[in-house]
Order: C-alpha cells, then structure tokens, then sequence
C-alpha cells in the first residue's frame, strides 16, 4: 500500500544561542532551518515514509539552503516553489532550571506569505497520496497561505488522502485582519485527525470547555469528519524537567500513554511535531490505537534529547525507549 505523504507549510531559518546563553550575551547563532509541518515530513522520511513538503521560498542563497536542509532528511523538494520576498526567520534562547525558553519571530512579508492558489497542482499532487499534513500556522501566516491550504485539502478530499491538523493557535501570528475562528472551522471540518487541546478548541472552533473528552465530543458534534483527536499533557517542572504524556480520543474513549519522566532537556522546540509525525507513521503502518499513542508519545519524548526541531532519532530507538531498553546505555 502506498504510504506516501504530503505536507504544507512555512520553513525558517531557526537561530539560536550556543548552550544557553541569553539573547544579551550572545555573540553567535547557532543555524537550523525548521517549520512545523516540514519537521513532520523529515522525521517521516527519516522513518523511511515518501514525504513531500509542500513551500515558497525565496530565490536565493538562503532558499537554497532551506531546500538542502529538508532534501538532508530524505524529504522530496521537488514542488517547493521559488519567488522574491525573504526567508522567516525566527530566535531561540533555551531556558535551563527556573528561566524559561523565549522565541522571538521575525517572520513579516516571508516568502511563504505570498503563495496563493493557483501555484501548486493539488489534483497532481495528491495523486497516489496516502496522507496530507496541515497546520494551524499556516494559515495564520496569510490570507493566500489560507487560501492555499484550503485549495489542498479540497484536492486532498476529492482523491480520498487521509487528512490530518496540529490545529496549533498562535495568537501572535493572526495579523492579517482575520481570526483564527473566521478561518479554521472551514478547514477543520475537511479534516480526518486533529492535535489540539481545550484552548485550540477554544479559539479556532468557539468551543469552551475545560475538559479534554468533553471537549473532543463537542468537537466531532460540530465536524463529523473528524475521527480522531490527541493531544499531549506537559508537566513543566522547570525548563529542564518535563513530565508529559499522550492522549487520544478515538471516537469511543479516551486513551493516554505511559508518562515520561524527562529530566535535562536538551530542546524541547519540535516536541509536538514528533508527536504529529509518530502518529501519522503509527496509522500509516497498521499499528493499533493504543500501539500508535505510544509510538507518537516515545517519538515527542526522545525529541527533547536532540538539538534543533526535528527529531532525528530511529524507529528502533523510539521502540527501545517505549519498551524501556538501552536507556541511557553506551551503545557499540
């Protein structure tokens, strides 16, 4: 069975401090390019998925390098297309014990804000396809990027792709005129399986509610497409000491993972796209729900052992890890 899949969305050029040095004391930056459904489509392709990803960068240097960096993952970069603007960029400052991680974006009239329809063949592209990967940045970022990302689903839909949504909200990027509940109910209706939890309920649907499975019923009540939620649970002790945990709704109950216990994060950035792609390669592969959410949790914990936002680690080291083997063992 073909297990070949697309996603769409911005790429960055990720910048961070060495270590964990502060923002004011940095003299380097540290170079990664990243995006959240492009993590997705190398962590698959690492996992030996066919992943294509789906952008607009700038015809430059700097475009050239982002397109080296996903093509380094076994990703296809053959319908990334080319234009004038910039490359988003973003900051990252790692936290460490009682001082939290901070961001900063800079990612205002990037390339990928000025894609609009018409640019892909979503009716080719989605030929042969099993599965498509959006988020809920992507069309945060633009009214065109909006636009595109409907147009492919809508392709995707009339071909019979399994659809999936991180409907991640950022509030900060919606600032093109539109909220995030003006746009995201009409794409999550066309959607087959979301991450997301009460607050993204909240703000891209109008559903309040303080309960995760109260919450994934309201959702499905209004969007009966919709299959199948996760989410994950995180417990932040401290920058460095996570505890987190998988949840899945799966239309009947309310599955959750084994909880890990992560003590000196190396970068936790990536996580929840770790998660995303663990459980698009758990249903890719048959595996059952409760295999898939264990998966999908191991895969979002193992990524906080790695720098930069993809999560480079094996399958055979995510299944280690889930059957608690080799940890923390020396290994030749």
């Amino acid at each position: 069975m073909n297990k070949k899949v697309v996603t769409l969305g911005d790429v960055m050029m990720r910048l961070s401090t060495p270590g964990f040095a502060r923002f004011t004391q940095t003299e380097t930056f540290k170079i990664h390019y990243a995006g959240s459904e492009g993590n997705v489509a190398s962590a698959l392709a690492g996992w030996g998925v066919p992943a294509v990803h789906v952008t607009r960068f700038p015809e430059n240097d700097f475009g050239r390098a982002a397109t080296e960096s996903l093509r380094k993952f076994g990703v296809d970069t053959s319908s990334i297309i080319y234009g004038d603007e910039r490359l988003g960029l973003y900051f990252l400052e790692n936290g460490a014990m009682q001082r939290s991680s901070r961001i900063i974006y800079d990612r205002f009239d990037s390339a990928f804000s000025y894609i609009k329809p018409g640019m892909i063949d979503w009716s080719e592209l989605m030929k042969g396809a099993r599965w498509f990967h959006w988020s809920g940045i992507t069309p945060a970022i633009s009214q065109g990027a909006a636009d595109v990302c409907k147009e492919a689903l809508l392709a995707a839909r009339k071909q019979g792709v399994t659809i999936s949504a991180d409907i991640n909200y950022r509030r900060n990027l919606w600032q093109y005129g539109k909220r995030a509940i003006d746009i995201m109910p009409s794409l999550i209706e066309l959607s087959d399986i979301i991450v997301g939890g009460v607050t993204d309920f909240e703000n891209c649907l109008g559903i309040t509610v303080t309960d995760f499975e109260k919450g994934c019923k309201e959702v499905q009540k209004k969007n009966p497409a919709v299959k199948k939620i996760a989410n994950t649970h995180r417990e932040s002790i401290s920058s460095s000491h996570n505890k987190i945990e998988g949840m899945l709704w799966t239309g009947k109950e309310l599955l959750k993972s084994q909880q890990y216990d992560l003590t000196h994060i190396v970068d936790r950035v990536g996580a929840g796209d770790a998660f995303m792609a663990g459980l698009i390669f758990g249903w890719i592969n048959e595996k059952t729900e409760k295999q898939t959410l264990e998966f999908a949790t191991a895969s979002c914990a193992m990524k906080h052992s790695v720098e930069g936002d993809v999560n480079v680690c094996t399958v055979q080291e995510i299944d280690a890890v889930l059957n608690g083997e080799n940890i923390g063992k020396l290994l030749r």
